[in-house]
């Protein structure tokens, strides 16, 4: 009995009790910021965009032009410009706001670890960019299919529609995870993240022409393999593009999961060593 009461007792007090809690408390305070932030409503501009457009521009194509349509949307404007955009304005602005509002300071005087800290706001930055960009790529996966007429509806329902909606959102929240770890260590590690950032589009935008061994440093080089559908390459930059050997899903997303978690570690040691100064912003 004593060593089952002494157990209970341990679990009990475990300092993850705390950790839990607390991390819970602050996702949800911060996840509440960034849906009702009056900045943040560019974002669901930029990704509800092609949602707008394609309600009074669609026109009457052929499934394999569509599923071809939809494949270029998501790759070339979703992963190569909104949700890049959309994961620098939320995870930038997760540090760089409480500075600029003079409000991070709360946070390190209070009784909280700050690699804690980070875990939350990355978390509510994923859970804000995940929602919204899923509800982007969705009503546009839908739009496209169910003006369709009764083929893009089959497709929907009775053919592999539904897997490749899977499949698009599951890349969607990827893409939000790879880009959002990279911004929140910018914002941690540089005051202005705008250059870095610039620097990071460049690379994914160019990273085919890249030797092999560097594009396994890119986040669109595993993206780009978890799409269901390959979009087409039919300007320049397929001249002069590096053959790579494709990663297998069942590696891609591994490989990409640790390369936002050495980040994530990167940036959670990184604000051990942050001090404070409202002076020079």
């Amino acid at each position: 009995m004593n060593a089952m009461a002494s157990s209970r007792k341990f679990f009990q007090e475990a300092p993850w009790q705390l950790w839990t809690a607390q991390l819970t408390s602050l996702i949800q305070s911060e996840v509440k910021r960034n849906f009702l932030k009056r900045r943040s409503i560019w974002i669901y501009l930029v990704a509800f965009a092609p949602v707008v457009i394609l309600t009074f521009a669609l026109a009457d194509e052929s499934l394999q032009d569509r599923t071809q349509d939809m494949a270029k949307l998501f790759q070339f404007y979703y992963l190569h410009v909104a949700i890049f955009i959309g994961c620098l304005g939320i995870f930038t602005w997760l540090f760089r706001g409480e500075i600029v509002e003079k409000t991070l300071h709360y946070h390190f005087l209070s009784p909280l670890r700050r690699e804690l800290l980070v875990l939350a706001k990355f978390l509510s930055g994923m859970v804000t960019t995940s929602l919204i960009f899923m509800l982007g790529v969705f009503g546009t996966f839908f739009l496209i299919y169910t003006h369709g007429g009764v083929a893009g509806r089959a497709f929907m329902f009775n053919g592999p529609g539904l897997g490749h909606l899977a499949a698009y959102l599951g890349v969607t929240v990827l893409a939000c995870l790879g880009y959002g770890s990279i911004f929140i260590a910018f914002s941690l590690l540089i005051r202005n993240p705008i250059i870095p950032a610039v620097f990071v589009f460049v690379w994914e935008t160019f990273h085919a022409i890249l030797p092999s061994l560097l594009q396994k440093f890119s986040i669109m080089f595993y993206l780009k393999q978890l799409c269901p559908v390959p979009a087409p390459t039919e300007d320049f930059l397929a001249l002069f593009a590096v053959g790579s050997e494709p990663v297998p899903p069942w590696l891609a997303v591994p490989g990409l999961l640790l390369l936002c978690a050495g980040i994530l570690v990167f940036a959670c040691w990184r604000i051990r060593k942050v001090e404070i100064s409202y002076l020079a912003d």
